[in-house]
């Protein structure tokens, strides 16, 4: 049977991964968060910073949204960050901090959908739940010639269905773990190393030389691109930061004051805009330096990127009451998207 199939050649290539080494449903669930849009190397360097500081989901629950964000700092996709935050608090609220023991329950917390409440449910409690990500989905495509789309509503529910068939019998636990690392290693999206796969025999996009055209999509991406312009306002050794609280991307997380446009500026137009003038009033100022636009690209978006350093005197200081003002060296404590991190290491002040 194919569940056997892949569960043997698990046993025999499966990487030792830290959240393997648990059933903690808690842990697990940190794991499965993080691997989410995340390469697996990158994720196990912040899966054990993470669980340091915060080894049970009351100590998550207990702390402060700023130090989450900040141990979480680099990792990307900060909502992440924020919906676990706030699942750990109903946990803590509801549960009386035990981790919830049911697919239903666990599937009502905040950030948590039917592809990560079955992978807890499963790898923690061995329920019987296929958990279907896109190593999955290509896998499944492939082998058995799907055509449906997996980003459409009749896609999703075929390949649920279908995984949850091929699981059959086996280990729920076991069959999860073996399908998602076949995928990820063995029946990679790009050159597949179908000529040592154990089951290209059986595989309709081997046997029909079709293996680069599944799994198929219906949708097709296209990023917004967006104009940031930071303002790194710097005086005696300290420079200004704001706090992001609107229902954008990286909420409650600290940048340099900015100022958004629709399209690139040039100076004159920036020094003209009312995003300025009402920062800056009136006052004649002198821009010492601006960066060249630096893309940073975002699943939905490119936030095209560049960073005006104005030095001010102590006594302008005040004007700006709505700034914050720090040190360099206290940087650390506060969470920065990493475009903002990575200009606040390179500042000699």
């Amino acid at each position: 049977m194919l569940n056997n199939q892949i569960i043997n050649w698990y046993r025999n290539h499966k990487r030792d991964l830290p959240w393997r080494n648990t059933k903690n449903p808690y842990l697990i669930w940190i794991s499965e968060i993080m691997l989410q849009q995340t390469r697996v190397v990158t994720a196990t360097d912040y899966y054990n910073k993470f669980t340091s500081r915060f080894p049970t989901v009351m100590d998550l629950a207990l702390a402060d949204e700023q130090e989450v964000l900040n141990i979480w700092q680099g990792l990307g996709y900060y909502s992440r960050a924020r919906n676990l935050h706030h699942a750990a608090k109903t946990i803590h609220t509801l549960y009386n901090g035990i981790f919830p023991k049911t697919y239903k329950e666990i599937l009502s917390l905040k950030g948590i959908g039917t592809y990560t409440a079955a992978a807890i449910s499963s790898f923690a409690y061995n329920l019987p739940y296929a958990a279907v990500d896109g190593n999955v989905y290509r896998v499944l495509a492939r082998i058995f010639g799907v055509e449906t789309p997996i980003d459409s509503s009749e896609g999703k529910k075929l390949f649920q269905k279908l995984a949850q068939e091929t699981m059959g019998n086996a280990s729920p636990e076991i069959y999860n773990q073996a399908i998602i690392e076949f995928g990820a290693l063995q029946c990679t999206p790009k050159s597949p190393n179908c000529d040592t796969c154990p089951i290209h025999a059986s595989c309709f996009a081997f046997k029909s030389n079709r293996v680069d055209q599944l799994p198929k999509k219906s949708k097709q991406i296209n990023p917004k691109d967006r104009y940031f312009y930071y303002l790194f306002i710097s005086c005696s050794g300290r420079f200004a930061i704001e706090k992001r609280e609107s229902k954008d991307i990286w909420k409650n997380m600290f940048q340099y004051p900015l100022i958004e446009f629709d399209r690139l500026m040039t100076t004159d137009k920036i020094i003209q805009s009312k995003q300025w003038k009402d920062i800056f009033a009136n006052k004649d100022l002198v821009i010492q330096s601006i960066s060249d636009n630096i893309v940073h690209k975002l699943t939905h978006q490119n936030i095209n990127t560049s960073f005006i350093h104005i030095e001010i005197d102590a006594e302008q200081i005040k004007r700006f009451e709505s700034f914050s003002f720090i040190k360099k060296q206290d940087a650390e404590n506060y969470p920065f998207p990493k475009l903002v991190a990575n200009h606040i290491a390179k500042q000699v002040i």
